[in-house]
């Protein structure tokens, strides 16, 4: 064992104690936290115009505090992008991360002093919590590369300005730089598709150990190797590869087609990151849960399905919450957002230490006919359809169609295969019923005959790609909605719609 390796591991096992030593107590930290937070921003512009001074405990701070989504906190941090101090908390942030908003156009999160080193130590002990419990630190002496987007700041404003992987990369610790990859000359390149070509060339001859990105664009990059190096799996270009990180969708859809470009089954560390904070990271391998971050600067609460569209909606603290209940997530912090709705849903897999799985988003739903559909729902019906009819998925989103041109009306699938299933009845049958014991509510649709079961629309190899280009979003962390409310997906997605597949007439009438 190398030097590196043997300091990996007690570093790794110290990391480990302190961490569930904070995940032991959450729920007092909670509230530490949420004092610490409330105290250091009572003279801030948001803080007084919310009564700070007034605040002395969790029932008068959700009094005082309104809950809020990027709209309503948009004239706060307007403010801020000018280059105004003490607005949201004490002095200027030191960047702001820029995202794509559903209903704003481009949304500007603040970093702050306090809130960057917490994601950079979040993603640490991620890995540092995968030596712990596997004792696997072969990856710690070959190459890693982190598919991100550019590095490249806009300083034009008062404030410099980035998407947050860039902004990351500037902050990588100097003990993994020299094995970081690719160049920041590659990074830096804004044409995703030539990138993933230049970052191919550039690693294909490394020994690479670790690869990290949203798992679409880690698949164009295993793609691009294969056809640079005429190999038939990834394993054979990279025989060392033995760790793969990734966070931002559900992996499990993905599964099969990774194993199938791997070549073999390599461990995997999911991490839940997100401009407004590093929000949760698995720890362990035998658990899917991702631990929540308790310990980090923010202060958490759950909103129950109830109380989703509601104005002014009942919050629970994470004292109060259940296991396998879905929950809209609000988000205080250091980094200044108050009672924030991130728009993600969390599930919680674990109670003592707090674990969550991300369940969907909270305006990413299918509810045309007031089934409310979840991206978890239709990823799991998929992930075990896939085990039981023969096939392979790239991508995949949902939408009602509500006006079909024959027919009741339906859910559409558009699914961009590998493989293609060899009987249709099976699969389409297969996902249906499975996406029935999901959702109880859709089951009585199809079973009240006010829906037919779904339909799929085939799209084109590199179908997803070419929408996802088409609306400036290939790469990076960008990813495909799993489903809509609404036909917008849809109607783009029919450019390259290959032919629609329903049931046979057999099974129609079912």
């Amino acid at each position: 064992m190398g030097i590196k390796s043997w300091l990996s591991k007690i570093y790794a096992d110290r990391v480990a104690r302190k961490t569930y030593r904070d995940a032991a107590n959450a729920v007092a930290n909670q509230e530490r936290i949420l004092h610490y937070l409330v105290e250091e921003a009572t003279g801030t512009q948001f803080g007084i115009d919310h009564h700070f001074q007034k605040i002395r405990s969790r029932e008068k701070f959700c009094t005082n505090i309104p809950v809020r989504d990027y709209e309503a906190l948009k004239p706060y941090v307007e403010k801020v992008v000018a280059g105004e101090t003490d607005v949201l908390w004490p002095g200027k942030p030191i960047y702001l991360s820029k995202t794509s908003g559903t209903t704003s156009g481009a949304k500007y999160i603040p970093i702050t002093k306090e809130s960057m080193p917490e994601h950079i130590k979040a993603a640490r002990n991620a890995l540092l919590m995968y030596i712990h419990h596997s004792r696997n630190t072969g990856f710690v002496n070959g190459k890693m590369i982190f598919l991100q987007g550019s590095p490249v700041l806009d300083m034009s404003k008062q404030i410099p300005t980035g998407r947050l992987s860039g902004i990351v990369a500037h902050h990588v610790p100097k003990y993994l730089q020299r094995n970081r990859m690719p160049t920041y000359e590659t990074n830096c390149i804004e044409d995703w598709e030539t990138k993933v070509e230049t970052i191919a060339d550039e690693t294909i001859k490394e020994k690479m150990t670790l690869i990290s990105g949203i798992p679409a664009w880690v698949q164009m990059y295993f793609e691009k190797l294969l056809q640079k190096t005429g190999k038939n799996t990834v394993s054979e270009v990279f025989p060392h590869f033995s760790l793969m990180v990734y966070g931002g969708v559900n992996f499990q859809p993905y599964a099969k087609k990774f194993r199938q470009l791997i070549g073999k089954d390599i461990d995997s560390v999911e991490l839940f990151p997100a401009s407004e904070g590093f929000i949760a990271y698995q720890d362990r391998q035998d658990d899917n849960g991702m631990l929540l971050n308790t310990n980090a600067g923010m202060y958490f609460e759950f909103v129950p399905q109830e109380g989703w569209n509601e104005e002014h909606p009942k919050t629970l603290s994470l004292d109060e919450v259940s296991l396998n209940t879905n929950y809209a997530l609000l988000i205080s912090s250091n980094a200044g957002l108050w009672r924030y709705n991130i728009g993600d849903l969390v599930r919680f897999t674990s109670l003592n230490p707090p674990r969550v799985r991300v369940s969907g988003r909270t305006k990413h739903f299918t509810s045309a006919f007031g089934e409310h559909v979840i991206a978890e729902e239709i990823e799991q019906a998929l992930t075990e359809t896939l085990r039981e009819v023969p096939a392979v998925v790239n991508e995949f989103t949902l939408a009602p169609q509500t006006e079909p041109q024959e027919g009741l009306p339906h859910h559409e699938w558009f699914i961009e295969f590998e493989q293609q299933p060899t009987d249709w009845d099976a699969f389409i049958l297969c996902l249906d019923n499975k996406l029935q014991e999901k959702n109880p509510y859709y089951r009585d649709l199809i079973e009240g005959k006010v829906l037919k079961p779904l339909t799929i629309q085939i799209i084109q190899t590199n179908g997803f790609n070419r929408f996802m280009e088409a609306n400036g979003k290939l790469g990076g962390q960008n990813k495909v909605p799993r489903l809509s409310n609404t036909r917008d997906i849809a109607s783009q997605l029919m450019r390259w719609s290959e032919k629609s597949v329903s049931l046979s007439k057999k099974n129609d009438s079912r």
